[in-house]
């Protein structure tokens, strides 16, 4: 009995990180996606189309280029376990200590509340919903964008010497 029920979790790890595997990089900036396992989503379009990206900045992006497909399932990569999790079920913290994937105020999913609850007394945050992360995340893509920008300009620069 335990080996079966050893057998399920397994197969159940497996096929958590199957999306990494058939998309191994972000539509937009192309960062490795089981690099930020802990940050990728995963978007479902009702007619069928799935995207894969690292962030939910990404994520942000991609749904406001869609603003005529409707989302079927969103999933996020949890912080700490690395499955991916309904983005809308998840329990967010935006803010705290650890800087963000793809934006400078953070933005990270937790399947469970408690979970959430001790990254916030570790590193500070606010707990939130899938609405006021994305929200968040659309008020700060001018500033992420910018700084994205520049850190790919000083990136070019170092290359280049």
């Amino acid at each position: 009995m335990v080996l079966v029920v050893l057998s399920l979790f397994v197969v159940g790890a497996v096929s958590a990180q199957e999306d990494i595997k058939q998309y191994p990089s972000c539509k937009y900036c192309g960062m490795d996606r089981e690099k930020f396992a802990h940050s990728r989503v995963l978007i479902e379009y009702e007619d069928g189309t799935v995207v894969p990206l690292c962030s939910i900045h990404c994520a942000g992006v991609d749904l406001a280029i869609n603003i005529d497909k409707t989302p079927k399932v969103i999933r996020v990569g949890d912080y700490n376990k690395k499955n991916l999790v309904d983005a809308e079920k998840a329990i967010w913290v935006i803010g705290g200590s650890k800087m963000g994937v793809m934006t400078k105020r953070a933005k990270w999913a937790f399947e469970a509340k408690e979970a959430a609850e001790t990254f916030k007394k570790e590193n500070g945050g606010d707990v939130a919903t899938f609405e006021q992360a994305i929200k968040a995340s659309y008020e700060d893509m001018y500033q992420d964008t910018k700084m994205i920008r520049e850190r790919r300009k000083m990136k070019k620069m170092e290359h280049k010497k």
